[in-house]
């Protein structure tokens, strides 16, 4: 099994030990969860769940393109939200990143996200070679 690390400027960097997504035999990619920090100053995003989902979508989404993949690459995702009244108003806003081809999704509410973040999503993502 070859596994590749990925790493882009264009996503906030990693803030502990551990690589923003890592690519199995050039096919399978797996992301580290994603918060709503603005890749340039790493600070997070201020603004409501819409706000901070749309950004945390952002940075998985220019994961994946340094790995070759895409949005539309996602088969399954999973969304840790630190208030689950928030689930409608998230749902919302993901909805304009997976509309036509819906990956697979798991929705869990935490106790307490990094940076407080209100959300954060990885993805496991199939790249067509």
């Amino acid at each position: 099994m070859a596994t590749n690390r990925i790493l882009t400027d264009k996503a906030p960097s990693p803030i502990g030990p551990y690589s923003q997504a890592i690519l199995v035999d050039e096919r399978f990619l797996f992301t580290a969860g994603q918060v709503a920090l603005e890749p340039s100053s790493g600070k997070l995003v201020e603004g409501d769940i819409k706000t901070q989902t749309r950004q945390a979508i952002k940075n998985i989404e220019q994961v994946l393109l340094a790995a070759g993949a895409s949005l539309a690459s996602v088969v399954k995702t999973t969304v840790y939200l630190k208030d689950m009244n928030e689930f409608a108003a998230m749902n919302e806003v993901y909805g304009e990143f997976f509309s036509s081809s819906a990956p697979a999704r798991s929705t869990v509410e935490v106790a307490r996200l990094p940076r407080d973040a209100k959300v954060e999503i990885d993805a496991v993502a199939i790249i067509e070679k």
